[in-house]
């Protein structure tokens, strides 16, 4: 039985006294936290969830987080994890789409009040027959009258529970993706799914137990649930927890914690490499115990890995995957050759190719689209039956990503699908594009876009934010970028920004610069 709840049970045999989650100055040890999960599994149950009813679950990085997860898991249920910034309109869509038969709401602060939102969306779904509020401190009252507390939910409540049986087909999360075309979709993964992405991202990074990681990448998404709390309660790792990341709070838990892993999105590695120049004389590695960064969720410019690299003397390893692949689908193996700007070889039992518009495998060197099948792969959209026949074609998921496979079959990613310009005829891809503004060494953030154009139907334009200090001319940057590349592909409009608009995860909203 590949059931997801499984990985704690077991960690929490074999790591019983070690601390699994740290969260500022508390720490709970594996025993600890699967004892927690216990409580809220035999309230649930109590409750009436039974099998297979969704519950959703709005939680930033709070040891809160896998505490609920686990214990919706063990009651048999399935978790549906949600976006901490969602607002009460969203909340309710996601609870009405999911068919949500409970939801746990985390208190949220005064400039992002989770549990106010979170109740009023409740309201709003007669579908949904639970509510309880995560509490800041968790033996206090609710702050909104005549809700109860997990506390509550939790009270009287043994410290043991025997999981409910699953089978390794059965649903085990259901995660939401973007919702970049219509309304947002939530990928059905099964206990199988999950919890095989979680064994291989474990062995893929070779962790080793009680090494020490920094989550800063939101759990609510795959990347930060699947490669880091689930693999690494399966490691036995000891999880730093931070619910939102900022440079200089990262840095310093990287350091007095001795962290070992990082996993990040580009734009993080950005962040730590502009706040940590300063502080280095790059003599030696200023963070001595990190052995091994992580990247995904978005393609890592080489511009950013290499002065990452040479400043923190530590290797970046780039995968690749979607909140439909589990998420994992393809990492640069550290046995194998390294292959810098690649998003390396599929993991063992996936098979990955890029194909035409016809769905016909194309040459190495070329570009297509990457399709995917394997045991990563989710059930289908959940009660979604025309856009889950249009992503899954013949037992192959088709990612929307653009992407090339070289003769020794590392993959590269190009582009998303639905970023590529048409210039006049030509096809142009805004990431080759920035990485070429990313060498000028005035810029240091950039996400190129197309505009509407009356004759060339789209026009490149750069987004860019320029390092500290630094003042250029758009006219320079265009006129520079006319010596780097093809008439067809420079950028003839530049915006000079102050910031990127970013997801929660780090993600650049391109199509926020589009409006």
């Amino acid at each position: 039985m590949l059931g997801l709840a499984s990985i704690l049970d077991t960690s929490a045999k074999e790591f019983s006294g070690e601390p699994a989650i740290v969260f500022g100055d508390k720490q709970f040890t594996y025993a600890q936290l699967n004892g927690a999960a216990n409580q809220i599994a035999n309230g649930l149950v109590q409750a009436g969830i039974q099998k297979g009813d969704r519950v959703a679950l709005t939680c930033p990085n709070l040891p809160y987080f896998p505490m609920v997860y686990y214990g919706i898991l063990k009651a048999g249920a399935v978790v549906v994890p949600l976006n901490v910034l969602f607002k009460t309109r969203e909340v309710a869509y996601h609870l009405k789409d999911s068919g949500a038969k409970a939801y746990l709401c985390f208190q949220g602060t005064p400039e992002l009040p989770m549990g106010e939102m979170g109740w009023a969306a409740y309201q709003d779904v007669d579908s949904c027959e639970h509510f309880w509020m995560m509490t800041i401190d968790p033996t206090a009252p609710s702050p909104i009258e005549g809700t109860a507390t997990l506390g509550q939910l939790m009270n009287g409540q043994p410290p043991v529970c025997q999981s409910v049986a699953t089978s390794s087909e059965d649903t085990a999360v259901i995660l939401y993706t973007s919702g970049t075309t219509g309304q947002p979709k939530g990928a059905e993964l099964s206990q199988a799914n999950m919890f095989l992405n979680a064994l291989f991202s474990r062995d893929l990074t070779q962790a080793k137990p009680q090494e020490t990681q920094l989550v800063v990448l939101p759990l609510f998404h795959s990347f930060g649930q699947t490669v880091q709390m689930n693999a690494g309660l399966l490691a036995g790792h000891r999880l730093v927890l931070l619910p939102r990341f900022e440079a200089e709070a990262a840095w310093n838990l990287l350091k007095s914690q001795q962290v070992n892993i990082f996993c990040g999105v580009p734009t993080m590695y950005w962040a730590l490499l502009n706040h940590a120049k300063p502080l280095m004389d790059g003599t030696e590695a200023p963070l001595p115990n990190l052995r091994l960064g992580v990247s995904g969720g978005a393609s890592l410019p080489l511009e950013i890995l290499k002065g990452f690299e040479e400043q923190f003397k530590v290797p970046i390893i780039e995968g690749y995957g979607l909140s439909e692949t589990s998420p994992v689908a393809t990492f640069n193996h550290l046995h194998r050759e390294r292959k810098p700007g690649s998003i390396g070889t599929p993991i063992w039992g996936v098979e990955v190719k890029t194909v035409d518009l016809n769905d016909k495998e194309v040459a190495n060197g070329e570009v297509g689209e990457i399709i995917i099948r394997g045991h990563n792969v989710m059930k289908g959209y959940y009660q979604r039956e025309d856009a889950t026949a249009t992503a899954l074609r013949n037992g192959w998921f088709h990612s929307g990503d653009l992407g090339r496979r070289d003769d020794d079959g590392y993959f590269y990613i190009v582009d998303r699908l639905k970023d590529m310009i048409l210039r006049g005829g030509y096809n142009v891809y805004p990431r080759e594009v920035e990485e070429v503004l990313l060498t000028h060494p005035a810029i240091s953030l950039v996400a190129v876009i197309g505009v509407p154009h009356e004759s060339h139907g789209e026009e490149i334009k750069a987004c860019v934010v320029l390092n500290d200090g630094m003042e250029i001319p758009p006219d320079e940057i265009v006129e520079w970028s006319k010596q780097q590349m093809a008439d067809y592909k420079y950028p003839r409009i530049v915006e000079i920004r102050d910031s990127l608009p970013m997801t929660a995860t780090g993600k650049i909203l391109k199509k926020e610069l589009r409006k």
